[in-house]
């Protein structure tokens, strides 16, 4: 067996905790298909855990869930797959590896000429921002406030609920404005007064609100009348049942939602933009950038 490498922590703190380390290697189980890494997404789920905030985690612990790579070998029992097919998709709190063996169900092919960077970061922006999309029944005729628009999340949301056929305002800082009204999203600065901000700049009623910050979003979306079933947010669950209005609900997964993203990234209809790419060896410095300021799109690491 070949020694590889993984991104792992064996304890709670900060970035400094991450280290790219030795790991042994494995045969390809049945079912799934071994595939070499080529990049790597992070999300806040990752600092969620590696913090203890999430809890539950045990030492030593795997970090990331998206990944883009090339299958190495198909196990016993796959079809359809085969050596040196370009796949995306997630290995959860395992992907920052130099090899994942994941269940074929777990990736989508990639699209020749699709950057290997946007790749991996696709996949948990593009479930969740299409989770929320279809939890709030967004469509034509529909008004929607969405947060953090220009963050990795964010972004894509904004646009696939332009895609559904509503206007959308984004809450985004003034670097990230004219990025904004490129993806034909009307920018809204945060801070204080925004819900008095948002009024002034809605063509009508605000429909929906899609929080991907916290409070200060789902505040506005309260004083601008808002159906409170329609308030969704995945950032602050606390201050949504303070609120009264709503997480994320519990729904079905989407397993076509992927593939959908994928499709409307390789036509140029959705744009994921990669904010900055660390080498893996780097991950605490990828972490600390990650957590230290306002993005626009992803953070990948190279592997």
């Amino acid at each position: 067996m070949t020694e590889l490498r993984a991104v792992r922590f064996s304890r709670y703190g900060g970035p400094e905790v991450l280290h790219y380390e030795p790991v042994d290697d494995a045969p390809t189980p049945e079912g799934r298909l071994r595939v070499r890494v080529e990049a790597a997404g992070l999300n806040v789920y990752d600092t969620k855990r590696r913090s203890g905030v999430a809890g539950g985690v045990r030492f030593p612990a795997g970090n990331g869930s998206d990944f883009t790579g090339v299958v190495e070998e198909v196990g016993d029992g796959v079809a359809g797959w085969a050596p040196g097919d370009s796949v995306l998709g997630h290995a959860n709190f395992r992907a920052q590896s130099d090899v994942v063996r994941v269940p074929a169900a777990d990736v989508v092919r990639r699209p020749p000429g699709m950057a290997v960077e946007v790749a991996g970061a696709l996949d948990l922006s593009a479930r969740t921002a299409a989770d929320l999309v279809r939890a709030a029944g967004i469509g034509p005729g529909d008004v929607v406030l969405v947060s953090a628009a220009a963050g990795g999340v964010g972004v894509v949301t904004a646009q696939l609920a332009r895609i559904a056929g509503a206007v959308v305002l984004g809450t985004a800082g003034e670097a990230n404005a004219r990025f904004l009204e490129s993806l034909g999203v009307l920018p809204v600065p945060y801070g204080p007064g925004l819900g008095e901000r948002v009024r002034r700049l809605a063509p009508s009623a605000v429909t929906a609100v899609l929080d991907l910050h916290g409070r200060e979003t789902l505040e506005a979306g309260v004083e601008l009348g808002v159906d409170a079933r329609r308030i969704l947010t995945i950032a602050d669950r606390e201050a949504a049942d303070e609120l009264g209005v709503s997480g994320l609900p519990q729904q079905p997964p989407d397993p076509a939602a992927l593939v959908r993203a994928v499709e409307l990234v390789a036509a140029g209809d959705l744009v994921l933009p990669v904010d900055s790419v660390f080498p893996v060896a780097d991950v605490a410095a990828a972490y600390r950038h990650f957590e230290g300021r306002h993005l626009r799109g992803k953070v990948v690491l190279r592997l």
